[in-house]
Parts: C-alpha cells; structure tokens; sequence
C-alpha cells in the first residue's frame, strides 16, 4: 500500500490540510464573565418591577405616570441603543465596549441607590440602559469567538440559562432585597460589577477595532426613532390610552422613520445598519424567530404570574418560587443543548423547542384554567416552557457566529433589539386583552394563552426554515 506524501504546493502533491486552531482554553471563565454581565441586565428589568411599589411609596407626591418612568427610562433606553452601540463596539473594540458598558452600569447602580429624588432616579436608570445597550450585544460577540462552532450550541445555552435563571429569581431577589430597602436591588449591583470588571480586565480575549467608520447620524437618529416610539408607545399606552393622539403618534412616528430608515441605509455608503447582515444566510430568519419566541415568552411569563398572584391568590415570593421549575428545567437543559443540537441538528433542535412552547399554553387551556392544582395541572407546562428556552435560544442567538469578526456585535444588537421588541410587545398584548385593568381576569388569560401559541407557532415555522450558514466576509 503507497502512504500519500504530503510535499510543498509547488511539487504536484496535495499538502496535508492544516490542524484546526486549538480552542481558547480561557473560554467556559470568558463566556462566566459574559453571562454575569447578562444576569445583572436581565435582572434590574425583573427585580425593579417587583420593587415598583416601594418606590411608590417613597414618592408619594409623583404621578403615576411618572413613577412608570423608573421602568420604563431603562427599558426604552436599551431598546432603542442596541444598534448603535453593537455598531460602535465593532469599530472600537468588543473587550473595551464591554469594559466600559458594565463600569457605566455600576456606576448608574449606585446613583440610582443613592437617589435622592425621583428625577435622579429616572436619569440614572437612563444611564444603566445606555450601559445595559452596550455591554449586552458585547456579552454574547466577545463569548462566541472563543468556542470551536461544534459548541457554541452549548455556549448560547449557558448563557441562555443565566437569562432564564434571571428572569426566574428575579421575583423572589426583588422580594428579599425590597424587605429591606428598594435600594438595595441597586447597590447589590455595585460588587458584582467591581469583580466582573477586574475578571473582565485579565480574562477578556483583546479585539482588534473594525475599520473607522464615518458616524451616520441620520440613519442613527431613524433608529433610535424607529425603536424608541413604538416603545414609549406599548409602555405608556396603559397610562395613555390605546387610542389616545399620544399613543398613535408614537407609533406612526415609529413606523415612518423605519420606512425611511429602510430607504437611507441602502442608499449611504456606510449605514448604521449594514443590509448585508440580512443577506447571510439563517440571520433574517433568527430575527423574526427569536420576535416571535419572545412574543410567545413574555406573554406566558407574565400570564403565569398574574394567574398566581391575581387569580390564585400567591404572594410575589410564593409566585416566584412556583416559577422556579421553569428557569431550573433550562439549566438542566442548556447543559445538554449542544449535544441535542448535534443528534438533532440545528433546525430539529429549534423546531423541538418551539414544539414545547407551542404545547405549553395549550396545556393550560385544556387543564389550569379549569382545576388550579399547581402539581398536576401547571407544572407540567413549566417544564415544557423550560425545555423550549433551553433549546430554541441557543440555536437562533448563535446564528451571530454566521457573521464576520468585525459585525459580531452589530448582529448581537439586531438580535437583542429583535427579542426587547418582542417582549415589550408580548406584556402590551396581554395587557390590552385584559381591557387596560389593573387586575386580569381568568378570561383575559386564556386569550393570551391562545395568542403565545399562534406566536409560538410562528417561530416553529422559523426554525423549520432556519438555515445557518458558514462565517462570511460582508466588507
């Protein structure tokens, strides 16, 4: 038998392919320091909601349409800066954008524990959301480099997970914080902040900054419009009205600066948004997948906590530990999501998950509405809740890997942007199938049950069609 040689390129014998580059051994403490940064954003939006009462309380004298603003400031803030911030990570540098978007978070902590009044409080939670904007896309783009693709499954499920367990506990860490002072759900921010900053400084891999890029501030000012109206829109609407000229205006002003976007960013040399991203291959696809997953997901979250708490007559922290199967089966299951995807392909294992969130609000309908007995009747549904985060985020979260170095952060903000939108919209829908009240009737819920799961379907039809395809030059 002849043993092939392999020789130099210019002797007619076929060169040995080179070894495929050793993975970063720094990777699981890399993608911790990430998903840190993940589970405090993720918290401060739960946690803070729990505390809103409170917060009442020591302001007796605001409106309510003002109080809301300490929820809402952070929350429109962030959606309507992901996309700016993603583009100026690329051009300056992910591990710089990262560090310095979670020492702006820190510091935004603190002011909004030390707040003297309302005013201060509402301007630092803006400054946590321009924080939160930057470090968010940065988190998962500085992750994903460092896994070989076989794991990044795996890698976008841990950090799935330390999503879901943040939602999941928020509750009840809002709670036990809140006993003693509102303050605290901010301060506690502070030294985890400090250690990650210190791990981030010696663990982070260094990125080389993208090419300058002119500032294009129209197509960054349509954005901001596009994201931020029809936000202030589904978060003031209650306090509004859904009809009112405020709440319409919004919106339209929403829907007319994304048309123009549209038009400006294929017509500038050098958008804000490069249309390219949309040309590669499974990335379209996991925008309106991950929209219509976390329509499904916001809307079964929230459902679920107003039936314990409205409808079954649950304390916060008794919802909160009722909820827990749900973050706990996606721990379990994000530990085995790599090797799901890889026996069921990236297509099976997403179409799989959306499967369990499809069956999960039709369990309730046909058991939890009629018979409340939590065991038999709804944890079931948890569980299956807690299989479809667990293996649908991973696989639509790591289509960001589909995209060059160089736009890892802008697609990570497309898909945040895609998943704030969704949720801010999955809270307004069940909001306004329970007529505005501030209490929601069984009725209500069964409605948004029936609407999680069309939008569930929806993004089972996204994962039947998602396709992911090799990394690729977008110039």
């Amino acid at each position: 038998m002849t043993i092939p040689r392999t020789t130099s390129p210019g002797s007619g014998v076929s060169a040995a392919p080179a070894p495929a580059p050793l993975p970063d051994p720094r990777r699981w403490l890399i993608l911790a320091v990430a998903s840190i940064a993940q589970f405090l954003a993720v918290l401060d939006v739960v946690a803070v909601n729990i505390a809103f009462p409170l917060i009442g309380e020591d302001f007796r004298a605001a409106s309510p349409g003002a109080l809301s603003w300490v929820l809402n400031a952070y929350t429109i803030t962030l959606a309507a800066l992901l996309i700016p911030a993603g583009r100026l990570a690329d051009g300056t540098g992910r591990r710089r954008s990262f560090l310095l978007g979670l020492s702006l978070f820190g510091l935004a902590s603190t002011a909004c524990g030390l707040a003297p009044g309302l005013g201060w409080l509402i301007a630092a939670r803006v400054a946590q959301g321009i924080g939160a904007a930057v470090l968010v896309p940065t988190s998962l783009s500085l992750a994903l480099p460092a896994f070989p693709a076989r794991d990044r499954a795996t890698a976008v499920g841990v950090w799935t997970a330390v999503s879901a367990l943040a939602a999941g506990s928020g509750p009840v860490i809002g709670g036990l914080l809140a006993a003693s002072s509102w303050r605290w759900i901010f301060l506690i921010n502070v030294p985890v902040v400090v250690a990650a900053v210190v791990a981030g400084v010696r663990l982070l891999p260094r990125s080389e900054p993208g090419a300058r890029h002119r500032p294009d501030l129209l197509g960054t000012a349509l954005v901001l419009v596009a994201i931020g109206g029809p936000t202030t829109a589904l978060a003031q609407a209650g306090e509004w009205g859904y009809g009112s000229p405020l709440t319409l205006g919004a919106f339209a002003a929403g829907v007319a600066a994304a048309a123009l976007c549209a038009v400006h960013v294929r017509r500038t040399s050098d958008p804000v948004i490069d249309p390219a991203l949309f040309r590669t291959r499974g990335f379209t696809t996991a925008v309106a997948g991950l929209f219509a997953y976390f329509l499904a997901y916001q809307t079964l979250l929230l459902a679920t906590s107003v039936l314990f708490t409205d409808v079954w007559g649950y304390s916060v922290q008794h919802a909160g530990l009722a909820l827990a199967p749900w973050p706990c089966t996606v721990l379990v299951v994000s530990a085995l999501s790599g090797r799901i995807v890889r026996l069921l392909g990236e297509r099976g294992g997403a179409a799989l998950g959306a499967l369990c969130f499809v069956a999960a609000p039709l369990w309730w309908l046909l058991t939890a509405a009629q018979d409340p007995h939590y065991a038999t009747r709804f944890l079931p549904g948890l569980v299956l809740c807690g299989i479809g985060t667990g293996l649908y985020q991973p696989v639509m979260f790591a289509a960001t890997g589909a995209l060059p170095a160089h736009r890892m952060s802008l697609g990570s903000g497309v898909l945040m942007l895609s998943r704030q939108c969704g949720t801010a919209l999955g809270v307004a829908v069940l909001v306004a199938l329970g007529g505005g009240e501030p209490h929601t009737g069984a009725g209500a819920l069964r409605a948004g049950w029936v609407f999680a799961a069309v939008a569930a379907a929806l993004a089972l039809l996204a994962a039947v069609m998602f396709r992911r395809g090799a990394p690729r030059d977008l110039g």
